[in-house]
């Protein structure tokens, strides 16, 4: 019995349109329906690579890395000032999943700074804070306030170094009142110091020294 070839079936028309419509490895330009810009590299149709994203409710706007339509590796992220009409940078460093995730500079309103380390979107790990008022913590956060060993440097140079937990002076620290000349060394539960030796301190070189020294043991 003679073999018969049937002739090979042919693929769709509208695959070979479909693959040809995909966005991939080029920088391409795309607006959304409610006005956002995307200008940058693709991959199956998802922002990955280098690209801008412009969101234009708030004039906000993204330039740096991108890994399968998401915010991941290094960029920054900056605001449309509603007077001066220029753009300030909010956050410059590393993302992972759309999130603050490494190492990253913060600029808050009121001129406050953070810079340090950040995991989930949290201030997380090492990092240095600058206070509107001029006071200044450095240590190790967690889950956005600081916990863990960390110094807290007051405007009038005065400081505190030792433990903290959920943002408060927690466990054995030291508390150098340098105005006075005075050092106080102890146990501290919330903020509140809870038993320890308060001792002269540089007192002669102090500012506003205490009346009367205190007597040694």
């Amino acid at each position: 019995m003679p073999i018969v070839k049937y002739p090979r079936a042919t693929e769709p028309l509208w695959h070979e349109w479909d693959r040809k419509a995909q966005k991939c490895g080029l920088r391409h330009t795309v607006y959304s329906v409610n006005g956002d810009q995307y200008t940058g590299e693709w991959l199956d149709n998802l922002k990955h690579g280098k690209g801008i994203q412009v969101w234009k409710r708030d004039g906000a706007i993204y330039s740096g890395d991108w890994k399968f339509g998401k915010r991941d590796g290094y960029g920054s992220y900056s605001i449309l000032d509603p007077v001066t009409k220029e753009y300030k940078k909010v956050y410059t460093g590393w993302w992972k999943n759309n999130k603050k995730c490494g190492y990253g500079v913060t600029f808050y309103p009121s001129a406050e700074r953070y810079e340090g380390e950040w995991s989930g979107g949290l201030r997380s790990g090492w990092g240095r804070m600058y206070y509107w008022d001029g006071s200044m913590y450095e240590g190790q956060w967690l889950e956005d306030r600081p916990g863990g060993q960390g110094m807290l440097r007051l405007p009038n140079e005065n400081r505190y170094e030792g433990g903290w937990k959920d943002g408060k002076k927690h466990g054995p620290g030291k508390f150098f009142y340098l105005d006075k000349g005075q050092l106080f060394e102890g146990i501290w539960a919330a903020d509140i110091p809870k038993c320890g030796i308060l001792i002269d301190f540089g007192r002669v070189e102090a500012p506003a020294p205490t009346q009367y020294p205190i007597p040694k043991v």
